[in-house]
């Protein structure tokens, strides 16, 4: 066989199993839950008893990593910290009704900042949507940008998965988490204002829009007042976020002085302990305070919405990353050829991959730990990766996600809602912005860095 041939061949190979790949993947999402990970387990079975690819190494360490987050995070829902915040939250916009569309956004990204998931967004959008129509503000305006925001978040917490998952594969260039924080949390932040203002005139003014006017005429508008839910022990639940905070600013500080971490003798070297154990040991220990000092019980912890939303992310990371992993090193000769020169003329078109990606994966964890190997083989900057890393939050894009449909839902009024054409929805283009923008942002920042 002439190697023009082999060549043919390896490439019609490297097709076939891309498109296994993506339809374990497009599959996966439609099954929703624990359906993206174990249809990662599926294809990852194909790739490795049909097409002969040997396995890479699992994705332990961000899988470890993100499960201490987690368990961390339910302890303090599960005493009562994330009710408390989101009283807090009520309280703010009930205060400052109509400047709700700037500061909502606001709200869910220092939410999703400090818990490092963007799920409990849920407890806080029943209470922007419920102060926007009592001010007869669109509550588009403020649901559509406050998910994105929430998104948006995760590429800025340093203790989202999403975030461990790319200081965990840039660590051999010596990246500290601070380096990360300092490039995507005021590109993301300010993202998000963009975003922000843009949604001040989106649609008509509430007392114009003829789907709300019609829910008034058919009386579908009780005058039942929602108030976000109360906190029995609020000393308990405050400790709880304390605790947490202190847990994530230690993680931080670790980050950023490599100096502080402990320093062990393995042979003849001396090695600083690595900041995935000092992500596990302190997050873990954060979870035995709050559960120890607050008296919570372990098994509500385990029962919250936070532990299994999480837990299905751990799942999605471990199946999802470890086939694009494999695909990835078993073909990376083929696709270096098919696009290195390409991308070294223009490398942010990685950030379109990772865009792409992100609204199949639905998942920023995900898309970062499946594709960012290729980015690092093809030779890209790791502070141009940074730049790109808010190119991950895509899965606004098709309006299926349970934030999303979430704020649908919560808005009675509404405003808030799928077009006829399915792609033009609320968080089309407050999600672009403010992805746009970040990404745009990161660019011109590394340029002084």
């Amino acid at each position: 066989m002439s190697p023009i041939q082999t060549k043919s061949k390896e490439l019609h190979s490297m097709l076939l199993q891309l498109a296994f790949v993506l339809i374990a993947i497009i599959i996966g999402a439609r099954i929703g839950g624990i359906g993206l990970g174990v249809l990662g387990g599926l294809g990852l079975g194909i790739l490795t008893f049909g097409f002969g690819l040997q396995p890479t190494s699992p994705p332990i360490d961000v899988m470890l990593m993100i499960v201490a987050v987690i368990a961390a995070a339910s302890c303090m829902q599960a005493a009562g910290g994330l009710d408390l915040m989101v009283k807090w939250a009520e309280k703010l916009l009930r205060k400052n009704p109509q400047r709700i569309t700037i500061l909502s956004p606001l709200v869910t990204y220092l939410f999703t900042f400090i818990a490092g998931t963007g799920h409990v967004a849920y407890s806080v959008l029943p209470v922007i949507a419920e102060v926007a129509t009592e001010t007869k503000i669109r509550p588009e305006r403020p649901m559509a940008i406050a998910v994105i925001a929430s998104q948006q978040a995760i590429t800025a917490s340093p203790i989202s998965a999403a975030t461990v998952a790319l200081l965990s594969m840039l660590s051999g260039y010596n990246i500290s988490l601070m380096n990360i924080l300092m490039i995507s949390v005021p590109c993301t932040l300010l993202g998000v204002l963009a975003g922000a203002i843009y949604s001040l005139k989106v649609g008509k003014e509430l007392d114009q829009d003829p789907e709300y006017l019609k829910r008034v005429a058919n009386h579908e508008f009780s005058t039942e007042h929602y108030e976000a839910k109360g906190v029995e022990n609020q000393m308990k639940a405050a400790l709880s976020v304390s605790i947490f905070v202190l847990a994530t600013i230690a993680i931080v500080i670790f980050g950023s002085m490599e100096s502080l971490r402990p320093v062990f003798t393995v042979g003849t070297e001396k090695v600083s302990m690595q900041m995935s154990h000092i992500i596990e040991v302190l997050m873990l220990t954060a979870s035995a305070f709050i559960l120890l000092f607050t008296k919570t019980d372990g098994i509500k912890a385990a029962q919250g919405s936070v532990f299994s939303a999480g837990m299905q992310a751990v799942v999605a990371i471990f199946g999802i990353a470890w086939m694009g992993d494999t695909f990835i090193a078993g073909n990376m000769t083929e696709l270096k050829g098919s696009i290195e020169h390409i991308v070294t003329q223009m490398p942010w078109l990685f950030g379109l991959a990772l865009f792409v990606m992100s609204i199949l994966l639905f998942s920023q964890a995900a898309t970062i730990r499946a594709l960012l190997p290729l980015g690092i083989a093809l030779g890209i900057s790791p502070y141009m990766l940074i730049a790109l890393f808010p190119a991950v939050n895509g899965y606004f894009f098709i309006p299926n996600y349970p934030t999303v449909v979430a704020a649908i839902n919560f808005d009675r009024t509404g405003t808030t809602r799928i077009g006829k054409y399915i792609l033009n929805h609320s968080f089309m283009m407050p999600g672009l912005i403010a992805t746009g923008v970040s990404v745009g942002l990161g660019l011109l920042f590394i340029q002084f860095i």
